[in-house]
């Protein structure tokens, strides 16, 4: 989330004053572009590695506080959550074992990380979207507390005016709703920065927005949100659902969403893209900014153009344009935002090393892309790409559609091999990496591949909240071993450590696929509810689908008892029988608090219900009776 150091609460003056500073910044920017002030003669890389920290029973835990100040010295960063952190990487010049290199700096930085996580209790995971994530690990409580997030929390509210309204549909649909830019930290992702002298920035930069499709193809890992099984690479879809500041209208005017893949190829310079940003999107953090940029060239320095900065990364760009400054000299990078963490070190340098090479390799080959391919193929690829992965088919040049995995195999590699050769990296590491990815590509064996079968093989064993919490031990456990992904066995029930840590909140195993009446249909309706369906309770909500009341059979008897039949000539309506004093439970309460409430109260089951009292879940006494039986059982046997 970038640069912590802003003005958490403004005002318009303030605003209106950081909007100069940004376009003061661009025109020094504009400046050093014209006169050649930024550095072209050096490539070098880097790369950002998102973690989830996780507890014993593989679930998210918020103390992201306790392992910074564990790994001082380490360069680590905080991230939205409290369940997240980053570790970035240093400039890599780019030569014969950049690659080896960076992945050897990964895992012993994960070695390192890992030893401050379990000195506390838990674990850290590469993975796309945490498989074992809930809605209620998404609270503020669960937010880093920077002045950076709750400005940006404030802020986007603000221009969205309320909550977020999310719609994912995959195999499954995800339909929600949530009030904070929390949602955004289900996501995690390897960023791999890639530096373009500022001459070839627009050829290079199209370039990368041509090959996004394919490399994110073969680098899916994030199939799974909240158990249901929606795109290959779920992250984009929710990620820029997250961050849509727009508001629905009636007209037809056009906008934009924040997170983006942008509308057209790049003409002649970086400059273009910044000026769209700022057209089109609003300023949403402000920081008081001492230097000024002109100043600062005249005395023969490169400016921080702290104010571009800090607004560019408020606009998420799927690859995204940097400015920076090292050793004294300016330079310019694409950050690539679009691949998952994860599933091993080993196949994120995989992934990294595709996707430079292939750059590299098609602009030594072509070079300017635009007169062969459209603009809106490599949108519509990308958007293919990250339902489908290598079960996408993309639009390629000269008219062709062929199946990703067929494009990869066939001449994707060759680009990248030769790109990678020019750039120096010697063939030991083309073959080590490149090698990872056409073994990857060939048996279509990517992380999501990988989680969605490991999932289909355990669908009759465990509870969701097991078979979860298996996929993300194996997934953990698989990563510390370090072999690619496409050598994984498939993850097994017994890895999820048991059922005893997966039953202490209702919201690990209440009921989800619920069977619901408004309170103005008829009874009938829900006899035959019970009846079709083998229930025995059916809640009843309103139109704002708010839980109003609920039916139970006994009701029903009582109702059959004084002379009600399915043939009465006047059908009752539900609200007339239905038990209005609920006793009703958020997602959070433990299933000790769940089993007091039922005894006190003398009820068999407990609707449990958003803080806007939505309808979400229902837990039963049958669902008790489900958990407890194996208990009962094994201790008959001993």
């Amino acid at each position: 989330m970038g640069e912590q150091h802003v003005d958490q609460h403004v005002d318009s003056e303030e605003l209106r004053a950081f909007v100069r500073y940004v376009l003061r910044d661009l025109r020094a920017l504009e400046r050093m572009l014209a006169e050649g002030l930024i550095e072209s003669d050096r490539v070098r890389m880097g790369a950002e590695q998102e973690y989830f920290i996780v507890d014993e029973a593989w679930n998210a835990m918020s103390i992201s506080e306790d392992v910074l100040r564990e790994c001082a010295g380490m360069d680590v960063t905080p991230e939205l959550a409290r369940f997240n952190i980053e570790m970035n990487t240093p400039p890599f010049e780019m030569g014969p074992t950049t690659f080896s290199e960076l992945e050897a700096f990964l895992d012993e930085g994960n070695r390192r990380l890992l030893e401050c996580a379990h000195s506390h209790g838990a674990d850290l995971v590469m993975t796309g979207i945490l498989p074992t994530l809930q809605p209620t690990d998404l609270c503020l409580e669960n937010m880093y507390d920077s002045p950076r997030y709750n400005a940006f929390d404030e802020a986007l509210k603000r221009l969205r005016g309320g909550g977020y309204e999310f719609r994912i549909k995959g195999t499954d649909e995800l339909v929600m709703h949530h009030d904070s830019v929390m949602i955004e930290a289900c996501n995690t992702s390897f960023q791999i920065h890639l530096q373009v002298a500022p001459q070839e920035f627009a050829e290079v930069y199209n370039i990368a927005q041509l090959v996004s499709a394919p490399v994110l193809a073969a680098a899916t890992n994030s199939p799974l949100l909240f158990g249901k099984r929606l795109w290959r690479e779920t992250r984009l879809a929710l990620f820029q659902q997250s961050m849509d500041t727009r508001q629905a209208s009636s007209h037809s005017r056009e906008s934009r969403p924040r997170v983006a893949f942008g509308d057209a190829w790049v003409q002649s310079s970086v400059a273009e893209i910044f000026r769209e940003d700022i057209a089109r999107f609003r300023v949403l953090l402000a920081a008081h900014i001492e230097e000024d940029p002109f100043e600062a060239l005249a005395a023969g320095r490169a400016p921080d153009l702290t104010a571009l900065r800090l607004y560019n990364g408020t606009v998420y760009r799927w690859n995204r344009p940097c400015y920076g400054v090292g050793g004294g000299r300016a330079h310019l990078r694409i950050e690539n935002r679009l691949l998952p963490s994860g599933p091993t070190t080993r196949d994120e340098v995989a992934n990294a090393a595709f996707w430079i090479g292939l750059i590299k390799g098609m602009h030594l080959a072509i070079g300017d892309i635009r007169p062969l391919f459209e603009f809106d193929d490599a949108h519509s690829n990308l958007v293919a790409a990250a339902r489908l992965g290598l079960g996408a088919y993309f639009d390629w040049a000269h008219a062709r559609q062929v199946p990703a995995r067929e494009l990869i195999l066939e001449e994707l590699l060759n680009y990248a091999e030769t790109g990678l050769a020019a750039l120096g990296v010697s063939e030991t590491d083309r073959k080590l990496y490149l090698g990872v990815i056409e073994k990857r590509v060939a048996c279509g064996l990517t992380g999501s591949q990988w989680i969605l079968s490991s999932l289909a093989a355990m669908r009759k064993t465990g509870s969701r909240t097991e078979r979860m919490a298996a996929l993300t031990a194996g997934m953990a456990k698989r990563q510390q071993e370090g072999t690619p992904v496409h050598s994984w066995s498939l993850a097994r029930i017994d890895e999820s450590g048991g059922w005893k840590k997966h039953y202490q909140r209702v919201e690990q195993y209440m009921t989800t696929d619920l069977f619901t009446v408004n309170q103005n249909e008829a009874v009938d309706l829900v006899a035959c509810l019970m009846d079709w369906r083998h229930i025995r309770h059916v809640p009843v909500e309103d139109d704002d689908h708010k839980l109003v009341g609920l039916v139970s059979s006994r009701i029903l008897l009582r109702l059959v008892a004084q002379g009600w039949t399915p043939d009465s000539d006047r059908p009752v309506p539900v609200s007339a029988v239905m038990q209005r004093n609920i006793v009703s439970i958020p997602p959070s309460t433990t299933t000790k608090e769940a089993i007091e409430l039922m005894k006190e109260n003398g009820v068999a089951c407990l609707p449990v219900v958003d803080e806007e009292g939505r309808l979400i879940g229902l837990v039963t006494q049958y669902d008790l009776v489900k958990i407890a039986s194996p208990l009962l059982e094994q201790a008959l046997e001993e």
